[in-house]
Parts: C-alpha cells; sequence; structure tokens
C-alpha cells in the first residue's frame, strides 16, 4: 500500500490553504501593473549564488529523462547547463513519452538507462523500486532533502521508508485561469462556489463565448478536474480512502462528483468544440485558445494548475493583466487544494547521478527555473522574489506556508496502469465520460473494473 502520511490531513487545514490562495490571488487580480516586474530584471537562468557543495565531475557524462516538452524542457535545460558548468559534466536530455515506467523499461532492456529520471507519480516511483530500477538517495542528496524539504514532501519520495525521490518541481493544480476581457464583456465575477462559477459560465455564453477550453486529448487533465469536485464534495477522508482503493469507484461520492461534472461537461455548448472538439484538443491548445482570438477567444476559462503560465507565454496575453486566476471554487463545504510534482529518481548509482539529485534538490538549481516563469518548487528556501510576477509568488507563497496540508494528485498515488497511461484505466475511462456525460452507473463500474486490476488486492 503506498505511503500516504502526506495526505493524511484536517479538513480545516486545507480550508485554511485555500482561503490564503483565495486572499493572494484576489490581491494579485487588482495589482495589475506589478505584475509582470521580473526580479532585478535578471530572467536569464543563471544562478545567483551558490549553496550546495558539487564534485568537479570532469567530463564525466549523464543523461536525464523526463516527459518534459517545449518551454519546460528549454527551461530545465538551463538548469542542467548550470550543473555542468559547476562540476564539468555533460548532460543529455532525453525526451519520455507518457507512461514513463514504460519508457524506462524499454531502455533499460536494452542496456541503456538514462542515470536520473523525473517521474511524474508516487506510483511510478514505488513501481521503479519494486523493479530493482531505482537507487536510493545518497548522504549528500539527504542532506539537501532534509535542510529544504517539509517532511510531507519527503515522504512522498519515500518507499518502505526509505528515500528514492527529490521533488523537483510541485503544481497547485487547484486553479482557474480566464480570459480578463471575456470575463468583463460578460460582467462576470470570479466564483467562490460552484454554483458562482455555474452563473459565470452562464454570463459568458450569453455574451457571445464558450465558457470551458478542456484538453480533453490529454487525460490527465480529466482526473484533475474529477480530483477537485471530489475532494471538495466528499471530503479527504474519502479522498485517501479512493485514492487508496480501499472504497470502490461504484461509491455514492463518485456517483456525486461524476454527476456534478456533468453540470458543465454535458453542456456541449459551454465546452469548446463540444466533446469531440475537447477530445481533440492537447492541454497547450486548451490554454493558448483560451488567451487567443481578441474579443472571440476560443473559451473564457480554462481549468489547471499554475505551470500553464508556461503556455500563456507563448501567447501575447500578460499574467495578472490579460490572464487572471482563481482557486477552484468550494463544490461542497470547503475549496479543495490539489497538488502534484515530479520527482527526481537515481537509476544509476554512480558519483555523477548522486551529484544531479544533491543539485535538483537544492535552492539553487530550483531559483534558476523559478526565474523563467511557469514553474513551482517545494523547496521552502528558494526565496519568493525568484518567481517572475506576482501571481506565481502568491501561488508559491501559499504552497510553503501550507507545509505539508495539501492532497497529492489521486491519479499519481495509484499504480500507472490505472492512473497514468495514455488511452487506458481512469485517463480513457473519464475521456469516455466527456464524451457521454449521461452514462455516470457505466463510467462508475469501468472506473471500478480498471481500478480493481491495477490494485491488485486493493493495495
Amino acid at each position: 500500500m503506498r505511503s500516504n502520511s502526506s495526505t493524511i490531513r484536517t479538513h480545516r487545514a486545507v480550508t485554511t490553504l485555500a482561503a490564503l490562495l483565495a486572499g493572494a490571488l484576489a490581491l494579485t487580480a487588482c495589482s495589475g501593473s506589478d505584475n509582470d516586474k521580473k526580479d532585478d530584471g535578471d530572467t536569464s537562468g543563471g544562478a545567483t549564488g551558490s549553496t550546495v557543495t558539487l564534485p568537479k565531475l570532469n567530463g564525466e557524462k549523464l543523461e536525464v529523462a523526463a516527459v518534459w516538452t517545449g518551454t519546460e524542457q528549454k527551461n530545465f535545460k538551463q538548469v542542467l547547463a548550470e550543473f555542468e558548468k559547476r562540476t564539468g559534466a555533460k548532460v543529455t536530455f532525453v525526451p519520455a513519452q507518457d507512461p514513463i515506467i514504460n519508457f524506462l523499461g524499454s531502455k533499460i532492456a536494452g542496456g541503456q538507462p538514462p542515470d536520473v529520471a523525473l517521474l511524474p507519480q508516487p506510483g511510478a516511483i514505488r513501481q521503479a523500486v519494486q523493479k530493482g530500477w531505482a537507487k536510493p538517495l545518497g548522504a549528500d542528496a539527504l542532506k539537501e532533502l532534509r535542510k529544504n524539504y517539509s517532511p510531507g514532501w519527503q515522504d512522498i519520495g519515500k518507499v518502505d521508508g526509505k528515500s528514492y525521490g527529490v521533488y523537483y518541481k510541485a503544481a497547485n493544480k487547484s486553479l482557474i485561469w480566464y480570459n480578463a476581457k471575456a470575463f468583463g464583456n460578460a460582467g462576470a465575477k470570479e466564483p467562490k462556489s460552484w454554483q458562482d462559477l455555474l452563473t459565470a459560465a452562464r454570463a459568458v455564453y450569453d455574451s457571445g463565448v464558450t465558457p470551458f477550453s478542456v484538453g480533453g486529448a490529454d487525460g490527465w487533465t480529466l482526473t484533475d478536474w474529477f480530483e477537485n469536485v471530489y475532494l471538495s464534495q466528499a471530503g479527504p477522508e474519502k479522498y485517501d480512502q479512493l485514492a487508496q482503493h480501499k472504497i470502490k469507484w461504484t461509491d455514492p461520492s463518485v456517483k456525486q462528483a461524476l454527476t456534478t461534472l456533468a453540470q458543465i461537461w454535458g453542456r456541449k455548448d459551454y465546452v469548446a468544440g463540444g466533446a469531440d472538439g475537447a477530445l481533440q484538443t492537447e492541454f497547450p491548445a486548451s490554454v493558448t485558445q483560451t488567451f487567443t482570438g481578441g474579443d472571440q477567444p476560443k473559451a473564457a476559462m480554462v481549468y489547471e494548475g499554475d505551470f500553464a503560465q508556461v503556455n500563456i507565454g507563448d501567447t501575447k496575453a500578460k499574467v495578472g493583466t490579460d490572464a487572471k486566476v482563481f482557486p477552484f471554487p468550494a463544490v461542497g463545504s470547503s475549496a479543495p487544494v490539489v497538488s502534484g510534482g515530479d520527482a527526481a529518481v537515481v537509476l544509476k548509482d554512480s558519483k555523477a547521478a548522486q551529484a544531479l539529485a544533491t543539485f535538483l534538490a537544492s535552492p539553487d538549481a530550483a531559483t534558476i527555473q523559478a526565474k523563467l516563469g511557469g514553474y513551482l518548487s517545494p523547496n521552502r528556501n528558494v526565496p519568493e522574489s525568484a518567481y517572475p510576477n506576482e501571481v506565481q509568488r502568491t501561488i508559491a507563497k501559499a504552497l510553503i506556508a501550507s507545509g505539508d496540508d495539501f492532497r497529492f494528485d489521486m491519479s499519481d498515488q495509484a499504480p500507472q496502469a490505472f492512473g497514468g497511461t495514455p488511452g487506458k484505466g481512469e485517463w480513457k475511462d473519464l475521456q469516455d465520460f466527456l464524451k457521454n456525460p449521461k452514462d455516470v452507473a457505466g463510467t462508475q463500474a469501468r472506473l471500478e473494473k480498471d481500478a480493481a486490476a491495477a490494485y491488485g488486492n486493493g493495495s
């Protein structure tokens, strides 16, 4: 059974974090001209100082695998370039495909595993350990980890009490981004509750703009929608039970969440392109189409995490003025706070690989990528000033202030066969539900069948 020490929290603590985020983002929305000021004007990604000692590696070669693409990959390469500069190592980025465990399996079978892999699910870390691929973190990496991370973020990188993962990247997955002009033209207000969200959607629709953009081609976006609704509506205890498959997907609480989602997904005129269009829209396009098109964007709102800023950056929209954000509204008694992340895991137990893990656990590495935008670190020693705009700074401040008061992405806690494989399991089942939101019972039955197969004895 997966360690859930970072997810067994109180309802009050989750509510407190949601309130903090709401207040911070509300202040940000009013700040206007300050939103795009850069820290000291430095957006090069260069390090501003050294807090971690690294060995000289004198031309040793390393391969690092991750599923990151586009701007995210480009920005991470700047972090790797700083590691090369400090150590003399030569680092190659290896683009991976989802599910990354399958990708790594093929590389390992061919005798060419990468030295380090960035794994996007705790379930994937456990699988890598069970298969004998992952190596425990060395003493230097552990020292950085313990110095810079809260216990909860350390725990979700552990398997059977031993540390394998450094959570280099985090995500706040409880945000909805909106086109400020479209909202203004419609007279819509930032919602606090699910009913408020439906009211805002109606106002936007009446103004002639489709309310929501949904990146349904990427099944993980749909699992994130579900998780926010479920956490807020069913509560933290039920969330933890479903995450561990201690209750079935045929539970009435799942029926309630799916029925609630259908209030949006079931209105084809509320989703850009309807269900068919959404299922052909990948996540990056779901963001960019919300912030292009002038007075007639394809949609007014797009749900996803803080990392959507990377894609907003591919448009002319400015975060904080043209592109604004509000916390995912409360469906039940409190607003949800769902987090995710990517952990660096050593696959070759070499001096160079352990040095890279140590670097990625330090504030030095995270500060470089923070300055480039569209990135959030759970490292509590990254200065707030490293983030390039007020929106990102407030989100980062709220994450660190929360300590361990969050729920980790449910699908990322699941076995990858259920929660992390394109065209299968939860991803596919929710894509089918987006296509036919009236089939709540059938969707529940398919989810339970796939979960039971992936979890085995419920572990």
